[in-house]
């Protein structure tokens, strides 16, 4: 599949600058800088030092931070939704973004996925290595990554959906 790796840096370099703007609101609202990344310092402040309801902590002791409960939590605080929306643009940087630009082929513009049919439980063909069949298209960011899929010049990409073919057939 032919990518546009200009596109996909842009969107990587989008991505990151955002994400620092998130990291630093994320800061301002705890009042202290912390590590983002780390749930431990997360749980540490939301349950810790905000005394934020609903934590519970793990098996190892440490406060949860998943999504289920950071998305409670930011129904009433800043905070764990900055988390989020921080969250989200890291996975879509790593995963798609830079990751995309990783895998291309210099020469072609072209990540080379591999495609199975018998992999799948339910018979629907399947890409691995990488997958470019989760990538968002609900966000407008899953939007935008998918806008860096192009066809060569003179072609065109299209999209099928064999959704309830053997009823069709």
């Amino acid at each position: 599949v032919r990518v546009d790796p200009t596109r996909l840096r842009s969107l990587s370099s989008t991505f990151g600058q955002r994400m620092a703007e998130l990291e630093e609101e994320a800061h301002k609202i705890a009042g202290r800088p912390f590590n983002i990344a780390s749930p431990r310092q997360i749980g540490e402040i939301l349950f810790g030092e905000m005394n934020l309801p609903g934590g519970k902590k793990t098996a190892s002791g440490q406060w949860g931070t998943d999504a289920s409960v950071l998305e409670d939590l930011a129904l009433s605080h800043d905070l764990p939704r900055k988390i989020l929306d921080w969250r989200q643009l890291a996975k879509l940087k790593g995963t798609y973004t830079d990751a995309l630009v990783a895998a291309m082929d210099a020469k072609t513009d072209r990540v080379h996925t591999s495609y199975q049919l018998a992999a799948s439980t339910t018979g629907r063909l399947s890409s691995s290595d990488p997958n470019l069949q989760n990538i968002p298209i609900r966000t407008k960011t899953g939007r935008e990554i998918r806008q860096a899929f192009i066809a060569k010049p003179g072609h065109v990409l299209i999209s099928a959906d064999y959704s309830q073919i053997e009823l069709r057939v």
